[in-house]
């Protein structure tokens, strides 16, 4: 019996066959928009998703400015937790009356603040990092009040409680800067 050959087989070149590659993508179902209007380039990442829309966009020095906060509140709350008096006394101008008690707690608290911070720092989630500066505004916010208060009912105004207000607000309004800035919506690239 004769053996039949075969014609060479010929290779077909599908990179240079547009309509090939066109029905491939088609089966596949990648090339073509999808719902949130984005094209993928392979089903690989259809299926995965498309990893920049889950990157954060970090304003510029937003770290630098948590973790100046961290320092700041861990230094105030070492602070008023070993040396209650004192740091009532500068801020105040005069004797603290009653217990320390107060100033402790308010020590504990921002230590309990700082800690939020140092979280906020090595964190990757923006929802965190928005948490983390919501809180540190409301610090701001509540401590002017506070602050405002006091001095209202003492009678008497010292340069340092001044000091003391004018950088609760500045402080304020860069940590709300950076709060809107981050919660944007990022643009379509």
């Amino acid at each position: 019996m004769a053996s039949k050959t075969h014609p060479p087989l010929m290779k077909k070149h599908s990179q240079t066959d547009l309509i090939s590659r066109l029905k491939s993508r088609k089966i596949l179902g990648v090339g073509g928009e999808d719902d949130d209007g984005e094209v993928h380039r392979s089903k690989i990442s259809q299926m995965l998703g498309n990893e920049l829309k889950f990157a954060v966009r970090e304003p510029v020095g937003l770290r630098v400015w948590i973790l100046i906060s961290a320092v700041g509140f861990t230094l105030m709350a070492i602070t008023a937790l070993v040396f209650p008096n004192q740091l009532y006394e500068l801020v105040f101008e005069e004797e603290l009356s009653t217990t320390s008690i107060s100033v402790r707690l308010y020590g504990a608290a921002l230590l309990s603040l700082a800690l939020i911070m140092w979280n906020g720092l090595y964190t990757a989630e923006k929802v965190i990092i928005q948490w983390t500066l919501l809180s540190e505004a409301c610090y701001f916010a509540v401590q002017f009040l506070v602050t405002c208060i006091t001095l209202m009912e003492i009678g008497i105004l010292p340069n340092a409680a001044m000091l003391l207000l004018l950088s609760r607000v500045l402080f304020f309004v860069v940590t709300i800067a950076y709060y809107y800035h981050l919660g944007r919506k990022p643009k379509k690239i």
